[in-house]
């Protein structure tokens, strides 16, 4: 708490936004008075996971433009007690994906919410999508022409 202001942390990849991503922010904005959000760097999200799609520049910049958040930081590790103390966060809010995780922070003062995040839509969702797609059109565009077909023959 600062002051008599409830203060709430949240953080996550933010790869590739989508609405599970405005939803969480919209919920943790709810919580309290003052909403700081941590995006992961991209060597820390390549410690866990694939690299992201959109660079981390853009992901922080796309954070600090949308409606919600009022201060975005660079979160450059998964473990939060360092952040406790120096940023005074009171509830901190991570998708259910993780759920268990952080229990560690109760110890510390911290209300710990696992937001609900919802089913078939994530970065990695959409990744997977994405590339499925891409396969079958690479398999479409490389087998447009039936097998019988001599090139070569029909040109002259």
């Amino acid at each position: 708490m600062i002051g008599n202001k409830t203060v709430v942390y949240t953080s996550g990849t933010f790869d590739m936004l989508h609405i599970n991503h405005l939803k969480m922010i919209e919920y943790a904005r709810a919580l309290g008075d003052i909403l700081i959000v941590g995006v992961n760097t991209d060597e820390l999200v390549a410690s866990y996971k694939s690299t992201p799609i959109i660079p981390f520049e853009q992901r922080i910049a796309l954070m600090k433009a949308i409606k919600g958040p009022d201060i975005v930081i660079p979160q450059r590790s998964l473990d939060h007690t360092d952040k406790v103390t120096k940023l005074n966060f009171d509830i901190f809010v991570v998708g259910d994906d993780w759920n268990g995780k952080y229990d560690y922070l109760k110890d510390l003062g911290v209300q710990v919410v696992y937001f609900p995040y919802g089913q078939g839509i994530s970065s990695s969702n959409l990744k997977k999508r994405i590339y499925e797609n891409y396969k079958k059109l690479q398999n479409k565009a490389n087998n447009h022409l039936p097998l019988d077909i001599n090139i070569n023959n029909s040109l002259e």
